[in-house]
């Protein structure tokens, strides 16, 4: 199995190192690319160095290279997950605005048919965000802000991040290890 995981810079990049970091555990093949601004979040608000985060995917590739594998439609994966994902970026993947290999991974992603996960981050959503995600969804995206799910009454953060990502790897018909089931 093979998973293009992209970071772009909203707010939440350790979502997208928990994901890493539980496709790792589960053997899968993930290729991974962070945006500019992903970088400067994730050396913001984690422990994490750009280094550390790169060393837990099998490929990474700059944003800048518009020749890598994942650009086309021929690389074959299961799909892709931007956890998280700005507005920029939501809004480059729902009108076909390929400047960066993030936003064209995703756009090849869709026209090829495989499931695209957004972590969308922002609050309040503005009318122009919603339509982006509305026309996202219409197409088959699936469009998942980072929601903390109390019912699993979690004690720390990183059970709040771990239940997410749980259920962002529920997508792919991955079992996170750590993630708590309603019962």
């Amino acid at each position: 199995m093979r998973i293009i995981v992209g970071i772009s810079g909203a707010t939440g990049g350790i979502y997208g190192i928990r994901i890493l970091e539980e496709l790792k555990k589960q053997g899968v093949e993930t290729h991974l690319v962070i945006s500019k601004w992903g970088k400067e979040t994730i050396l913001q608000e984690t422990k994490y160095s750009l280094e550390q985060v790169k060393s837990l995917a099998e490929f990474t590739y700059d944003e800048d290279n518009l020749g890598a594998p994942i650009s086309s439609g021929s690389f074959k994966n299961e799909g892709m997950i931007v956890a998280p994902c700005s507005m920029k970026t939501l809004s480059g993947i729902a009108n076909g605005y390929t400047g960066g290999l993030l936003i064209r991974a995703a756009d090849v992603a869709i026209k090829e048919k495989r499931r695209v996960v957004l972590l969308a981050r922002e609050t309040p959503l503005s009318p122009i965000h919603l339509e982006n995600m509305l026309k996202l969804a219409q197409i088959g995206v699936t469009i998942m802000p980072p929601v903390p799910a109390f019912y699993t009454h979690p004690q720390t953060i990183d059970e709040m991040i771990a239940q997410t990502t749980g259920r962002v790897l529920d997508q792919y018909g991955l079992e996170a290890s750590n993630l708590k089931r309603w019962s």
